[in-house]
C-alpha cells in the first residue's frame, strides 16, 4: 500500500492525498482499514495467564469456541495461531516458551519462528524477564524492529504490592542486561482496562505504522471509554475517506446520495463499527459470559437501531435525512474537511460525512453505556 497512512495524523495525510489527486491512495487506505490486517506474536511460558491474555485480546473467555486453553493443545515446540473470530485478519501467534538453557541462541529462535515477520512481539512473564528473553529483545531490535515489548502478566494470587515489587525487579533485570530506557507493562489478563494495558496500547500504536495502529485499535474488544473515543475518531477518518471517494473527488456521477454505492459503502463501515464497538449480539453475549453479567441487560442498553442491526434501509434513511439538512454548520464542516479545489463537487461528500458521522456518534453512545455497566465506569 502507498504511504498514505504513514504520517502522524491520519486525516491530515488523507487530505494531502486529495490535494495531490492521489485517489488510489485513499481507496487503498479505506480498504486496508476495513480489513484490519495485523499479526502479533506473544512469546513466553504457556500458562493460564498467557492463555487468558490471548483470549482477552480477542474478547473471548476460556469457554468460547476457539479460545486458547491451558494446558495448550499444541506441542511445546510448536507455535499456535489464534485468529480473532470477529476480525479474521487480526491474528495472535502463540510462540513456544523461551528456553532457560544457558546455551540458548536468540538468533536461532528468531529464525525458526520468523519473529521479525510479525507487526509486534510481546515477551510475557509472570515474574520477571529471563536473560534469554532479553537476548531475543536485543536481537530483534538490532534488526531495526522497534515493536518488541516486555509485559508482566498478573496472576490470581498477585496483590498490588507484589506486582509493584515484580515490576521493580523486572526493571532491575533489564537495566543489568543493558536495555536502554527499559519499560515493563503490568497487565491484568482477565481485565485489560486495569493496570498498564491502555498505556501499553498507546505506546505500541505509536510505534506501529499508522495503518497497523488503526487495525489494532479497531480489532481489539472495547473495554474502556477511552477506547470508545479512539475508535469513533478512527471510524470518522474512515468515513471521511469513503465520503471523499463518493462525492468529494470521485468520478461517480451526481446525484448519488441515495445510490447503491453510498449505501453499500456505508453499510460496510457501520458493520465494521458495530463489531469493533462490540455492539452485535454475539459480542455482547461473550462479554456478558466473560464478566458474569446478564446478556439481556447489556443488549437493552442499545438505543440506536444500527447498534442492533446494520441494514441498508436504515443507512439509506440516514443518507436521505442528511441530504435534506444542508445547514450552515454542515457547509462549514466541508470547508474544514476538504481541500478548497474539491469543494465545488462536495455535496455528496457533505451528505455522506454527516450521515455516517452521526451514526458513529449514536453507536458510540451505546458502546459507552455498555462499557460503563461492564467496568463500573461513571459516564
Amino acid at each position: 500500500m502507498a504511504d498514505v497512512l504513514k504520517g502522524l495524523n491520519l486525516l491530515e495525510t488523507l487530505k494531502e492525498s486529495i490535494e495531490k489527486n492521489n485517489i488510489s491512495d485513499i481507496r487503498d487506505a479505506l480498504e486496508d482499514m476495513l480489513i484490519s490486517r495485523i499479526n502479533i506474536a506473544i512469546a513466553g511460558e504457556r500458562n493460564a495467564e498467557k492463555a487468558t491474555f490471548i483470549n482477552s485480546l480477542r474478547g473471548l473467555s476460556q469457554e468460547d469456541e476457539g479460545a486458547a486453553q491451558n494446558p495448550p493443545s499444541v506441542a511445546p515446540e510448536e507455535l499456535a495461531v489464534f485468529p480473532n473470530p470477529k476480525h479474521p485478519d487480526f491474528r495472535l501467534w502463540d510462540l513456544p516458551p523461551i528456553s532457560s538453557d544457558a546455551n540458548f541462541k536468540a538468533e536461532d529462535y528468531i529464525e525458526r519462528f520468523k519473529a521479525t515477520r510479525y507487526n509486534a512481539i510481546i515477551l510475557t512473564s509472570t515474574d520477571r524477564p529471563s536473560t534469554n528473553s532479553v537476548a531475543i529483545w536485543k536481537d530483534v531490535r538490532s534488526l531495526q524492529k522497534e515493536t518488541v515489548y516486555f509485559v508482566l502478566l498478573a496472576s490470581a494470587k498477585d496483590t498490588e504490592k507484589s506486582l509493584e515489587a515484580k515490576k521493580a525487579a523486572s526493571l532491575d533485570v533489564l537495566k543489568a542486561e543493558g536495555v536502554p530506557l527499559p519499560k515493563v507493562f503490568l497487565v491484568q489478563p482477565s481485565a485489560l482496562e486495569k493496570l498498564d494495558f491502555l498505556t501499553f496500547l498507546e505506546v505500541m500504536r505509536g510505534d506501529l505504522p499508522e495503518i497497523r495502529a488503526h487495525a489494532l485499535l479497531l480489532a481489539l474488544p472495547t473495554f474502556s471509554s477511552s477506547l470508545v473515543t479512539q475508535k469513533k475518531d478512527a471510524f470518522k477518518a474512515l468515513v471521511w475517506a469513503a465520503a471523499s471517494l463518493s462525492g468529494g473527488v470521485s468520478a461517480i456521477p451526481v446525484p448519488l446520495v441515495a445510490s447503491m454505492v453510498d449505501a453499500t459503502v456505508g453499510v460496510r463501515i457501520l458493520v465494521k463499527a458495530q463489531i469493533s464497538l462490540c455492539l452485535d449480539d454475539e459480542s455482547l453475549q461473550r462479554l456478558a459470559r466473560q464478566r458474569g453479567l446478564d446478556p439481556a441487560k447489556l443488549k437493552a442498553l442499545r438505543t440506536c437501531a444500527l447498534s442492533v442491526e446494520v441494514s441498508k434501509s436504515e443507512v439509506k434513511r440516514r443518507l436521505a435525512e442528511a441530504e435534506k439538512d444542508t445547514s450552515t454548520a454542515t457547509t462549514r464542516l466541508v470547508e474544514l474537511a476538504i481541500p478548497r479545489q474539491a469543494r465545488s463537487v462536495s455535496r455528496s461528500f457533505t451528505v455522506m460525512l454527516q450521515a455516517l458521522n452521526n451514526a458513529i456518534d449514536d453507536m458510540g453512545a451505546d458502546a459507552e453505556k455498555v462499557v460503563a455497566m461492564v467496568t463500573g465506569e461513571r459516564q
